[in-house]
């Protein structure tokens, strides 16, 4: 979390003391989620936002709200969270990992190559708030048919070339957790342009809607969702942070830039390439070395003293560490969307080699926002040996 105060806590204050702390009452959405679903669609320029629990249950009703399921191929990246992985088998699909290529990014070849005659989707994930080649990705989907729903869980409130993240494909889907740009502690939510999408996604977050809802469900296509509302704490915090958050990433971006000034007068290493430097986030500077021993070796010496760490060592977030999906588990054998596959799925710990090669060789070097310009000039300098 990079910016949290006194304004969230009076936000909480504030609704703990009205006793409203569900999002229905009386029939009607409770006045901080509304609040805050506006203005994210705003922020992002889409027609619909819904709010929720998590970054991954927004995977999981965006798949849903597309139609996703059984006999379904879904292309990830072999960098993201587990949970890119997790949402596709959570409605009955099949996960397909591909590579990512220098920007630390899904790789828009390898996407080709993976493509089926079952695939009807790609999630491209924009890690660190580092933007993937959009472009090139809905080309892709376009020529065949497929959707895109952007994980853009780590990069809330980055851009590609002009428009917000999240709001380029199908659907879009942003995480709140502790760890992200803005956050409420947990939380989630999706946003598109599209009203079936978005029907179904409010069904599959909310099965009891209907219920609480005045306009009668007439019409609507009602299914057995599940249950994934987001509470009024939450989007109280989430409202104030939204009004942090342009705040929060012109500053990082300042950072990003000073390091980057800083870092590029070094022969040691190479400054990833990027998709959308201005759109990028600027969580995180990503420098490439030729080998995996040299990316070692520099965190090693420099990760006291900077918050810094090569990707190949982040865990759950590379796909070799999938044990349940590379072994193909899931809570019940029937249940199981490998097994009700039309066709035999192979995973190994080494597919993407590439992949592995580029996070054993890449060092993210982390952006502070809490130090001023003139500290991360001054200790930047250190990490190239400059006085």
């Amino acid at each position: 979390m990079y910016e949290i105060g006194e304004r969230e806590a009076a936000a909480v204050r504030k609704v703990i003391l009205s006793g409203k702390l569900f999002r229905y009452h009386q029939g009607h959405n409770a006045p901080e989620t509304g609040r805050f679903e506006k203005a994210l669609a705003r922020k992002l320029d889409s027609k619909y936002a819904l709010a929720m629990t998590s970054g991954t249950s927004a995977l999981i009703c965006a798949l849903t709200g597309l139609g996703i399921g059984p006999g379904d191929e879904v292309i990830i990246p072999g960098y993201t969270f587990i949970a890119t992985a997790l949402a596709p088998v959570a409605v009955g699909a099949v996960p397909i990992i591909a590579e990512v290529n220098d920007s630390l990014t899904i790789d828009p070849a390898d996407i080709e190559r993976k493509i089926t005659r079952y695939t009807k989707a790609i999630i491209p994930v924009h890690m660190c708030g580092l933007p993937c080649d959009m472009s090139a990705i809905m080309r892709i989907a376009r020529r065949h048919r497929l959707k895109v729903i952007e994980d853009a869980c780590q990069a809330d409130g980055g851009s590609y070339r002009g428009r917000r993240l999240g709001a380029i494909g199908d659907a879009g889907v942003l995480s709140f957790n502790f760890y992200k740009i803005i956050s409420s502690g947990e939380g989630g939510a999706m946003v598109t342009n599209d009203e079936k999408i978005f029907q179904r996604a409010l069904i599959q977050h909310d099965a009891a809607n209907p219920f609480f809802m005045d306009e009668s469900p007439a019409g609507k296509e009602i299914f057995a969702g599940l249950n994934f509302r987001i509470t009024e704490i939450q989007s109280a915090i989430l409202n104030v942070q939204m009004g942090r958050l342009d705040g929060i990433l012109r500053r990082l971006r300042q950072r990003r830039r000073a390091i980057i000034k800083v870092l590029q007068q070094s022969d040691a290493f190479r400054l990833a390439p990027s998709n959308d430097t201005d759109g990028d986030c600027g969580v995180a500077v990503p420098v490439q070395f030729d080998t995996a021993e040299e990316a070692s070796a520099f965190v090693e010496k420099h990760a006291k003293s900077w918050p810094m760490f090569r990707p190949i060592d982040s865990g759950r977030h590379v796909y070799s560490n999938w044990e349940a999906i590379l072994q193909k588990k899931s809570h019940h054998p029937k249940l199981n969307p490998w097994k009700m596959h039309r066709r035999k799925i192979s995973y190994s710990k080494r597919m993407c080699p590439q992949t592995l090669e580029i996070l054993s060789q890449t060092v993210l070097v982390r952006v502070p926002l809490a130090k001023s310009l003139t500290e991360i000039r001054s200790e930047a300098k250190h990490l190239i040996g400059a006085k």
